[in-house]
C-alpha cells in the first residue's frame, strides 16, 4: 500500500478526530495515551479545529497523517491510516501521539510517519533542538520494537506510568548529527 504523509491542516478538524479517537479506543490505549477516550469524545468541536490547526501558527507542534494514496485511496480506502504528532520542548521535539489504524500495521507506515517528523524537526537544530524523544510504556514491547528499528534508544530515564505508579514509561531519544 502506498500513503501520502503531509501536514495536517485546520480545515482537517473532523479527521483528526475521527483518528484520534479510534487511538483512544483501540485496545493498546491504555499503555500508548494517558488522554482517556471519555475525556476526549466530550471535547467541543472547537477544540478540534484548534488542535487541528495547532501546525498552521508555527513550528510548535505538529501532526503528520497518513492516507492511502493511487490506486489504495480510490478503492475507497480513504480514512487517515496513521498519525505521529510532536511539538517543541526545549532542547527536543517530543512524539507525543502515535497511531497506526490496526489494517494498516506492518506496512511501513508508521516509519513513513516518522521520516516526515523527523525532517519536520531537523531545521530546529538552528534553536538548540538536538533530539526527538519519546516515552514508551514497559507493557507496550511492541512499540518499543518499532522505535528501536528507526533508531531510537533508551536512555536510561524512566517515569511512573500516571495512571499506575507501579509501572514504567521508558525514555528513548534519536539524537541529531551536530
Amino acid at each position: 500500500m502506498t500513503y501520502l504523509i503531509r501536514a495536517v491542516r485546520a480545515e482537517d478538524w473532523r479527521e483528526l478526530k475521527d483518528l484520534r479517537l479510534a487511538a483512544l479506543a483501540d485496545p493498546a490505549a491504555p499503555v500508548a495515551f494517558t488522554e482517556p477516550y471519555a475525556k476526549a469524545v466530550a471535547q467541543s468541536d472547537e477544540f478540534w479545529r484548534r488542535r487541528a490547526a495547532q501546525g498552521d501558527r508555527g513550528r510548535v507542534a505538529q501532526t503528520f497523517v497518513g492516507e492511502p494514496a493511487g490506486a489504495d485511496s480510490a478503492a475507497g480506502v480513504a480514512r487517515w491510516a496513521g498519525m505521529v504528532t510532536v511539538l517543541v520542548e526545549k532542547d527536543s521535539v517530543d512524539v507525543v501521539g502515535v497511531y497506526v489504524r490496526p489494517e494498516h500495521r506492518g506496512t511501513g507506515l508508521a516509519g513513513q510517519l516518522f521520516a516526515a517528523a523527523e525532517e519536520w524537526a531537523r531545521p530546529l537544530r538552528r534553536i538548540g533542538v538536538r533530539r526527538m524523544r519519546l516515552h514508551v510504556h514497559e507493557d507496550n514491547p511492541r512499540a518499543e520494537a518499532l522505535y528501536r528499528r528507526l533508531g531510537y534508544v533508551r536512555t536510561g530515564e524512566a517515569d511512573a506510568d500516571p495512571k499506575n505508579p507501579a509501572l514504567n514509561q521508558y525514555e528513548m531519544e534519536l539524537r541529531f548529527d551536530p
